[in-house]
């Protein structure tokens, strides 16, 4: 009987002492989530705030190349100061995801969405061969956090136009309404993405864009990882499909508000 409860007692001081690493090795982890979160976060504001700083660069670069167009120039002084707002709204959305606040969903018409985010990217699609197909209906609305949402709408575009680059193509935008459910697609008949990519396109710094792409900047892989981060912080999901030489298609379905 003494030899069981000599046993007893060490069994539970080994328990109190394995409990005591846990509880020591959480804190380390809690330590080494929040630089690593840091260290994300970095990466997807320089990612994010590039998108918003290469339509700045054409509207400006526009506004020196023809300084007796004021109406061009006021366009252009113009979408500096609403791309400004935007980056700044940006970066408090991308800081409050990241540090889990909740931020508030609101109920927005999609189509107004998907024009701001082609407005703020500054560029004639038809320069680059590619016609814009939008097919939208004009009273469907969505429920989001806009300036997210309009995150997720830009990265998918960026890359869409990235894909059909130099050659051109039709980028698609549509969306229906499904019962309580919300249903938007971008596709595009670009270059596609491979089998063994497709499975990993959503992974953190995976990028299938490369110098030797015809992609006019090199990918940071944080994206469509973002994006999947957002859509998902929204109750919804996104799917892809694609074939090499025949396009890429993301789907996005989000819940609506009863």
């Amino acid at each position: 009987m003494p030899q069981l409860i000599n046993k007893r007692r060490s069994l539970t001081k080994r328990i109190s002492l394995q409990q005591q690493e846990n509880k020591e090795l959480k804190a380390k982890l809690a330590k080494l989530q929040a630089l690593a979160n840091l260290g994300k976060v970095s990466a997807i504001v320089a990612h994010e705030i590039n998108n918003i700083l290469m339509p700045l660069g054409n509207y400006a670069q526009a506004a020196l190349n023809y300084p007796q167009d004021q109406a061009l120039t006021e366009k252009a002084l113009k979408k500096t100061i609403q791309n400004s707002a935007r980056a700044s709204e940006i970066l408090e959305s991308i800081m409050a995801m990241v540090n889990g606040e909740s931020a508030e969903i609101r109920r927005c018409r999609l189509l107004n969405i998907v024009k701001e985010v082609f407005s703020s990217i500054g560029r004639d699609f038809s320069k680059d061969k590619i016609k814009v197909n939008l097919e939208i209906p004009e009273d469907m609305n969505v429920d989001v956090i806009p300036v997210q949402f309009q995150q997720v709408i830009m990265n998918l575009i960026l890359n869409a136009h990235d894909a059909m680059k130099p050659h051109g193509g039709i980028l698609t935008v549509k969306a229906c309404q499904e019962k309580n459910k919300a249903i938007i697609i971008i596709a595009d008949t670009g270059t596609g993405i491979s089998p063994e990519n497709i499975e990993k396109i959503f992974e953190p710094f995976f990028t299938t864009k490369t110098i030797e792409s015809q992609a006019e900047r090199t990918g940071s892989g944080l994206g469509l990882a973002f994006c999947m981060d957002i859509i998902e912080a929204h109750n919804g999901t996104m799917a892809v499909q694609s074939e090499r030489g025949q396009g890429t298609e993301f789907k996005i379905t989000l819940p609506l508000k009863d």
